[in-house]
């Protein structure tokens, strides 16, 4: 079963960025984002969808 969310540190990792470039997508908008208490996960939909709007043809 594939995970509805992951941590920032694991999204820096998959997308090949640091997690202050998260937080900037997420501030932007491109990312979605849940609290579950003191915890941001970011969706895995939402990093997904990032990476197919930036692939190159």
């Amino acid at each position: 079963m594939e995970p509805i969310a992951i941590s920032v540190n694991a999204a820096a990792k998959a997308l090949g960025v640091g997690r202050s470039s998260i937080y900037v997508l997420l501030k932007s908008g491109r990312l979605e984002a849940i609290k579950i208490g003191r915890r941001t996960l970011l969706t895995t939909v939402s990093i997904k969808r990032l990476a197919q709007a930036n692939q190159s043809p």
